[in-house]
């Protein structure tokens, strides 16, 4: 088994769910004693959201670089980002590396092809919703990728931040997410991508008209691919 490392803490409420995950998979895999091995270097994500809301990613890229140094120096032989939005500066951290960089986008992409699903919503934070380097990335699976008008944006983004990322799970939140969801539906959406590692905590695919496709979900699947040679 190849050893995984993954860079957590964005929040770290999502990266308990890919420690959760990967380590389920793998049990499932293997058998009932069976555990991934792995690396987790969690960072504080205080400074790293304090660079994103200031347009300072360079900054947020340095914290992010030194952490896939210490995962490759500490054995890891792929490094996971469990995060969709810093994955903005995903090519600086590949490059600070030389084992394998896997890129949340593409399992959502090959997800979102293998069920037919060729017009997709995406949901994130306002940086993955409004910039182009996830929707780009999941473009190239020759995906149409639709995103919510401003007014569902904030409401998306601010739900992720003031509520997700911080443990709170609200009823009224989710009904929020289920508007917007049947508001991408309308314009032609066939799947949900759920683009922020926090999303899945409040909606569930029983929450959904639209199938989900769990970017937190798709890429532990990934890494543990990667780690048993699939």
């Amino acid at each position: 088994m190849r050893t995984i490392g993954l860079i957590g803490g964005m929040s770290w409420e999502s990266s308990a769910e890919y420690y959760r995950l990967i380590n389920q998979q793998v049990r499932d895999r293997l058998g009932p004693l069976r555990s991934a091995t792995l690396l987790m270097y969690s960072v504080d994500f205080g400074p790293v959201e304090q660079a994103q809301h200031a347009g300072r990613w360079d900054d947020a890229a340095v914290i992010l670089v030194d952490a896939a140094r210490r995962l490759e120096a500490g054995g890891a032989e792929c490094v996971v980002l469990c995060t969709n939005t810093m994955h903005l500066v995903a090519e600086q951290i590949q490059a600070a590396v030389s084992v394998p960089f896997l890129h949340i986008a593409d399992p959502a992409g090959h997800a979102a092809v293998e069920a037919g699903a060729l017009t997709v919503g995406l949901l994130g934070t306002a940086f993955t919703m409004e910039q182009d380097f996830l929707k780009n990335r999941l473009a190239a699976h020759g995906l149409q990728v639709l995103v919510p008008d401003q007014a569902e944006r904030q409401a998306v983004h601010r739900i992720i931040y003031e509520e997700l990322c911080v443990g709170v799970i609200s009823e009224a939140s989710r009904r929020v997410y289920q508007q917007v969801i049947e508001s991408l539906a309308a314009r032609g959406a066939q799947a949900i991508i759920l683009g922020c590692t926090e999303i899945s905590l409040l909606i569930k695919p029983g929450h959904s008209e639209l199938p989900l496709l769990d970017t937190t979900e798709l890429h532990a699947r990934a890494a543990v691919a990667f780690a048993l040679g699939d």
